[in-house]
């Protein structure tokens, strides 16, 4: 049985009156003449009726057609109509239908605006009888989709078996966790492995984000906590998922405050009460996830709450294996592809962005015309996000092109001659983005530690590009800028984060570091002047060191920085196989020269 609203049933009622009075009355107008033509109608005695309301006349002429018009004074008018014999009529003045068709206006438009808004005013009190009815069940992952997250998996498993099994666990003593909190970066699958616990359980799943329940209006968001659980409650065992809660999770300031952090902190408020109100029967598992738990409140966080707290990191070279055999399987491959070194290539990545290299590759394939993706395609693609995407339409000039080589090889040849560094990779000069080259190091297993070798050699190695083009050209231009910026993070995380500096010494110093990670080098929390000027000079002088050693690193090598240079002008591309040879043709060229110096000495002697 159809039930109709009645806001829906006044609403029809208003819309179909006012659309049948306006068919009314247009079926019933007359046509309208002027008064002057009336007048000279009436003259020439071709009225026969008037019919006189008000100032209005209708007429009627000797064709029984019928006109309207209007008096400007009727009374004048009456020994007229007399003298032609003209038949009078009179009505009482009525501004009836007039008054009917405004107040139908009126009513049509206050009734659309009171349906409206007593919608919003009851979805701003909470009376939003769908929200808590949000229940997903048809989700098909499963924990053998998600992959890199063994450890995680093993912690959710168990999950599973609570919700499945409660009785198993009650009868030793244990306790059903009420809350399990997913942290980690983006991108490392936490969503994923929420959907993942849905389908294995096979319960009830509730998935909300942080901001559905957070709006303009007071109380909306408390009053939606309390309506989600009470529909869980109904239908336990069952799993709420609130991804990004830290949207409504953030630490409390303690303060009296109003707007939307009132509002938020009253969610957070009703959200910890909700999960202190569950009883020891009622089998409900609450699973948030974030990036941010940093920020998160402590209360959110105590044991009896989220008892859980699983941190998923990037995955390793394993894990990034077996997340590319998962996404793989989708896509037709050829056989020569080696998953296990596109793996080692990929450091950093996580398991979205590996997902999303795996489909790049596809469409690059499909956009060549291949029937299989193919080793090249996932170089190709995994140069595109990392690099930027190819501006081969691109002008440079002949001078820009030639200072872009042997910035990059300056790059190369402080990676290939210091010992403590990443792996060359890949050097090219292909415009991508908004640079003009890249040289691109690939570690050969996941580093968890660093050592001061380490980062001070990656400064040097960021300092190559400018010490080649002071070295050729005598001049510095504006392409190392990203170099020196990197360069000048790792410095100031060397000294102030990682204790390394000698003078300053084994302290740590808060930081102030802008949206994108960087490090601001001005700017120190809580430190005296002097010891600011310290760390600043700390850090002038070892960029400064790193410099001038990368100089002299590269002055005694300039004939390999041409090589590498003339190569890349040739072939705009080198992967590592190929700086090699020119790494070897070079040493092979030394150690003919020495061997001539040798024999042009002996000969002297």
């Amino acid at each position: 049985m159809i039930r109709l609203r009645p806001a829906l049933v006044i609403s029809f009622i208003m819309i179909t009156g006012f659309l049948i009075y306006n068919l009314w009355a247009i079926s019933t107008d007359q046509a309208e003449i002027s008064y002057s033509t009336f007048l000279t109608e009436l003259q020439q005695g071709n009225i026969t009726e008037v019919v006189i309301k008000g100032n209005q006349l209708t007429l009627k002429d000797k064709s029984k057609d019928t006109f309207v018009t209007f008096s400007p004074d009727v009374s004048a008018l009456m020994p007229k109509l007399l003298e032609r014999d003209v038949t009078i009529i009179t009505k009482p003045s009525s501004e009836y239908d007039k008054l009917l068709r405004e107040i139908l206006i009126v009513v049509l438009l206050l009734g659309g605006w009171w349906v409206m808004s007593r919608k919003r005013v009851r979805k701003s009190i909470g009376f939003d009888s769908q929200f808590g009815k949000r229940v997903h069940t048809r989700s098909t992952v499963t924990f053998n989709d998600v992959a890199g997250t063994s450890e995680a998996q093993e912690e959710l498993k168990e999950i599973t078996g609570f919700l499945k099994h409660p009785e198993r666990f009650a009868r030793l003593g244990g306790r059903i966790p009420k809350g399990v909190l997913l942290q980690g970066p983006p991108g490392t699958g936490k969503t994923l492995l929420a959907r993942a616990i849905a389908s294995e359980a096979s319960v009830p799943f509730y998935p909300f984000g942080g901001s559905d329940f957070v709006e303009m209006y007071a109380g909306l968001g408390a009053s939606r906590v309390r309506e989600l659980f009470d529909e869980a409650k109904k239908n336990a065992p069952c799993i709420i998922f609130i991804d990004e809660i830290d949207a409504i999770g953030g630490k409390r300031s303690g303060t009296l405050k109003s707007g939307s952090n009132d509002e938020r902190e009253q969610t957070l408020n009703a959200l910890l009460v909700e999960m202190d109100g569950f009883s020891t029967v009622e089998t409900i598992i609450v699973i948030a996830a974030t990036n941010r738990a940093d920020i998160l409140d402590s209360a959110l966080l105590r044991p009896g709450r989220f008892d859980r707290q699983i941190t998923l990191t990037l995955p390793d070279v394993k894990e990034r294996l077996k997340i590319l055999e998962v996404h793989a399987k989708s896509v037709a491959m050829a056989s020569g592809v080696d998953l296990i070194s596109i793996s080692r290539s990929l450091p950093g990545f996580s398991g979205a962005e590996i997902a999303n290299l795996v489909n790049e590759a596809a469409l690059l394939a499909a956009r060549r015309r291949k029937s299989k993706v193919d080793l090249q395609d996932f170089e190709d693609a995994k140069d595109k996000i990392i690099m930027g995407l190819e501006r081969r339409s691109a002008v440079v000039s002949e001078k820009a092109r030639r200072q872009a080589a042997y910035h990059e090889a300056g790059h190369a040849v402080v990676t290939m001659l210091l010992a403590n560094t990443d792996p060359l990779h890949k050097i090219t000069i292909m415009p991508r983005g908004r640079s003009l080259g890249l040289t691109q190091q690939v570690p050969l297993d996941d580093l968890h530690v660093f050592s001061k070798e380490y980062l001070v050699n990656r400064i040097k190695v960021m300092m190559g590009g400018r010490a080649a083009e002071e070295l050729v050209f005598s001049e510095q231009t504006t392409g190392a800028s990203g170099d020196i910026r990197t360069a000048t993070d790792i410095a100031i995380r060397l000294v102030c984060e990682f204790g390394m500096s000698r003078k300053v010494g084994p302290v740590a110093f808060d930081l102030d570091q802008a949206i994108d990670g960087s490090v601001d080098p001005i700017h120190y929390q809580g430190i005296s002047e002097q010891t600011r000027r310290e760390i600043d000079l700390e850090i002038r002088i070892l960029l400064t060191e790193c410099y001038d050693e990368t100089l002299t690193l590269l002055g005694k090598h300039t004939d390999l920085i041409h090589m590498l240079a003339e190569s890349l002008l040739v072939n705009e591309t080198l992967d590592s196989e190929e700086a090699e040879i020119v790494y070897r043709c070079y040493q092979k060229r030394r150690a003919i020269d020495s061997e001539k110096q040798k024999d042009s000495d002996q000969k002297r002697n």
